[in-house]
């Protein structure tokens, strides 16, 4: 089912259990105050990029570390290639900063959240402009990169990795997560579809002590305290 199609009838009266979406076992896809909502023992998660607000106001996005790996200088209208997309925090970043953002997400469950996320925030004074910049493709990255007829100026990658963290509420978060998409197993491959784009530049986030993705040296980085942002420029 395409997302499109997805935030159709998230914005209708089509219920979740008759998108044709599989879930695994104990977890359930509910419609709850207009908001799509993933459910698991106890836990709740639905993508409200309201809650971002206060990072995307000008004077914090400059200091963010993701907006200052993602710039290309000299370049206007960077078009960013978001190929593990996840909830979108990241993109929505990127496109409250002025990037044009593609994201690509493969799990269907996680897509739908996200579209059904946009949807909201497209009708969203404060955040509709911003929505604007960014687009949602359903599919494997790996498959998708090699074959764009455009080449991003960057691809942008965030392997999942498991939340270690001190926030019990990011810890939820990525507990249901869990349940829909493991950590990327397979690095190499996303690695060289990310080359295969022809990008002026990759960016990888990483946990701050671990080591490089698929063992390709970044031109440089750029550090806080619990991530890093590799940016690869390729030869």
């Amino acid at each position: 089912m395409s997302v499109d199609t997805v935030m159709n009838e998230m914005a209708g009266t089509v219920a979740p259990g008759e998108m044709g979406l599989t879930l695994p076992e104990g977890v359930e896809l509910r419609r709850v105050d207009g908001r799509l909502m993933l459910m698991a023992d106890g836990m709740e998660l639905a993508e409200d990029f309201r809650e971002m607000l206060p990072r995307l106001r000008p004077d914090r996005l400059g200091r963010e570390l993701l907006v200052k790996a993602v710039r290309v200088r000299g370049v206007e209208g960077i078009r960013v290639f978001d190929a593990t997309a996840g909830l979108g925090e990241d993109s929505m970043l990127l496109a409250a900063a002025g990037f044009s953002v593609t994201m690509c997400e493969g799990d269907p469950v996680i897509a739908a959240l996200l579209a059904d996320g946009l949807r909201r925030a497209a009708d969203d004074h404060e955040l509709s402009g911003i929505v604007e910049r960014m687009s949602l493709v359903e599919g494997d990255s790996i498959e998708i990169l090699p074959s764009l007829t455009e080449s991003p100026d960057v691809v942008y990658l965030d392997p999942m990795f498991p939340a270690r963290t001190k926030s019990a509420a990011v810890k939820k978060k990525f507990q249901l997560l869990h349940r829909l998409e493991s950590p990327c197993a397979d690095e190499a491959s996303l690695m060289d579809a990310a080359l295969a784009a022809r990008p002026r530049k990759i960016v990888v986030k990483r946990p701050i002590k671990a080591p490089v993705l698929a063992g390709v040296r970044p031109s440089h980085s750029i550090s806080g305290k619990a991530v890093r942002y590799d940016v690869i420029v390729p030869a």
